[in-house]
């Protein structure tokens, strides 16, 4: 059975699926796809893509040693890149401009479009992994189906 231990690159994609269900619970009549897009622009979406979420977090592992409070095991220096990697590429795939996602013709402009992909495979990367755990209660959007 695989373990319930979330992988360290799964805490930012539970942080958007988090928001986005909460989206979805205010408003039950968006769609999935509505409530992502509810979530661009939102302060934790700018959180996020800033890179302020990886920052803080590497300063809360750096004041602890990297070693990780649940576990009370050093993190990994490969572990530790790979967050790295991923603040990089979710700064460049969450790329913010003022007014970007829609144009007059209602047609995503390709940034916003690139960012909706992004935020959609990390939800349904967190899911995924809730499947693989069994942990089905923590599947909301049910995006896998």
């Amino acid at each position: 059975m695989p373990s319930k231990e979330k992988p360290y690159v799964l805490y930012v994609a539970e942080l958007i699926y988090s928001e986005v269900c909460e989206i979805k619970k205010k408003n039950p009549y968006l769609n999935n796809v509505d409530a992502i897009e509810a979530f661009i622009g939102s302060d934790t979406y700018i959180y996020i893509s800033s890179g302020k979420f990886h920052d803080e977090w590497f300063e809360k592992l750096k004041k602890n040693k990297f070693i990780d409070p649940k576990t009370k095991k050093k993190i990994p220096d490969e572990t530790i890149r790979l967050l790295q990697v991923q603040k990089d590429a979710v700064i460049k795939q969450l790329i913010q401009f003022p007014d970007l996602y829609f144009a007059k013709s209602h047609y995503p402009l390709e940034l916003s479009q690139r960012a909706f992909d992004h935020l959609w495979r990390m939800c349904e990367s967190y899911e995924l992994w809730c499947k693989e755990t069994k942990q089905e209660n923590l599947i909301y959007l049910n995006i896998i189906e």
